[in-house]
């Protein structure tokens, strides 16, 4: 058991600290602040708008209008921009990982980003049933016509679709590509070198001015011969070959399931789950818990959510109170435990856990190596995102759409991150329920453990 910890713990550490994935998980994180923001903006939305329209108090929407309008714009300057806002963090934290000038970095992959994306946007128009008069006015101004569609094109205009979660891939892919160029032609000197009494910022700019050219130019490339050889954009081939596949990999309950377990067991042997596979859980179910608010956002509806599970899905679920839902143990030792010692750590982390904060508790048993607590540990939160899951799946209740702050409470959080349903809150609180009547058994066993020592 000693051999096989240290070589787990020395293969996760390597994986957890790979600078790149690092990047990934900060790039991530940074852009927590603009995430709640638009998840906010959406959030109130469905208490102003949406729920009194259904329940037929239109007057009130009505009222509630320029605010309504207000967390549009808010929505429209976070989530719907939200690739857009990671290439910059990945650029920046990708620069500080190859110590070069972190803001140009930043700027660089954000404008390499852009020149990946069409530059041309076209709106089709059905002209059926107009008459043909009509139809020769529109060709006379100009306009393309063919066969019974209008087509409009306009140069310069971005598709949100472009720059929303659905840009995520592409933002990673191209901000991967531009950083290495920058940096590759920084730190070889291939830059312009103004004397040292010229002002730092000044010396800063000019020397990023001909590695970031470089950069934004083989980005540039780099889209143009995949549009030439393809006929679709970039950000169309990222979306249809990668990012659809590996999101519709994510999406399987042996998936959910698989990732559930593998975070408690890191964990398990005293390393931070979320942190070591943050890439795989931000990158993938964070892309589609922004898609599926993207798609709230436009249809005012729940019922056609692209993504079953989301990153918050697994906040909501199946880590009530933290990692192992944490809370059901200190409940348990509340109720059955003999032990003055856990007793001591349930009184001091009670308070926290209602927060999902559970180190005081996990630390404090302790849990990490505990063969005592090993079997619930590991099986608690699986067993709590299967059941979520298959409810989901039945259509009890929506996918997680919001993204709530991880301190909210167990029940609060599920009701809040579904667009206010009651019944995912109470779902959440029955997995609280039935992590109790798993770690019950082991605490009281746990007993008799004290008894023979």
């Amino acid at each position: 058991m000693s051999n096989f910890s240290d070589k787990f713990m020395e293969i996760s550490g390597k994986i957890g600290s790979q600078r790149h994935l690092v990047a990934i998980r900060d790039s991530f994180i940074s852009m927590m602040p603009i995430t709640m923001a638009g998840s906010v903006a959406v959030l109130l939305n469905v208490f102003f708008r949406d729920i009194p329209n259904n329940m037929g108090a239109t007057g009130f929407a009505t009222a509630m209008q320029p605010i309504i309008d207000i967390n549009g714009y808010v929505y429209f300057g976070s989530i719907a921009i939200m690739a857009m806002v990671f290439a910059f963090a990945l650029g920046y934290q990708l620069s500080l990982m190859h110590k070069v000038n972190p803001v140009a970095g930043g700027l660089i992959s954000f404008a390499s980003f852009i020149a990946t994306i069409p530059q041309t946007l076209t709106i089709t128009t059905s002209l059926e049933g107009a008459s043909n008069s009509v139809v020769k006015g529109l060709v006379d101004l100009g306009l393309t016509v063919s066969g019974t569609n209008l087509e409009v094109s306009q140069w310069g205009a971005i598709a949100q679709g472009y720059i929303g979660a659905t840009g995520l891939f592409t933002a990673l892919l191209v901000g991967f590509i531009s950083m290495f160029v920058y940096a590759t032609l920084v730190k070889r000197n291939i830059i312009i070198k103004l004397p040292d009494t010229v002002p730092p910022a000044v010396n800063k700019a000019f020397a990023a001015i001909i590695p970031g050219t470089a950069a934004i130019y083989v980005s540039a490339i780099v889209a143009y011969l995949a549009f030439v050889t393809t006929g679709l954009p970039l950000s169309d081939l990222v979306s249809t070959y990668i990012q659809t596949p590996l999101m519709g990999l994510s999406q399987g309950v042996g998936s959910v399931i698989l990732l559930t377990f593998l975070v408690q067991l890191f964990w398990f042997f005293g390393l931070h789950g979320h942190n070591v596979l943050a890439p795989v859980m931000d990158g993938i179910y964070a892309v589609a818990l922004n898609e599926n608010t993207a798609v709230y956002e436009a249809t005012h509806s729940a019922a056609n959510l692209p993504y079953l599970w989301t990153r918050g899905s697994f906040d909501a679920f199946a880590q009530m109170g933290g990692s192992g839902v944490t809370l059901a143990l200190i409940i348990a030792i509340f109720l059955f435990s003999k032990r003055d010692e856990y007793k001591t750590v349930a009184k001091l982390s009670a308070p926290m856990g209602l927060f999902n904060i559970n180190e005081p508790i996990t630390f404090g048993i302790p849990m990490v190596l505990n063969p005592l607590f090993a079997i619930p540990w590991l099986i608690v939160p699986p067993v709590c995102a299967t059941i979520a899951y298959l409810v989901t799946a039945s259509g009890l209740i929506p996918p997680v759409f919001l993204a709530v702050p991880w301190i909210t409470p167990p029940g609060l959080y599920a009701y809040l991150a579904t667009g206010g349903n009651i019944m995912a809150g109470v779902v959440s609180l029955f997995n609280l329920f039935v992590a109790f009547c798993i770690w019950a058994p082991f605490v009281i066993s746990a007993n008799k453990v004290k008894a023979e020592e």
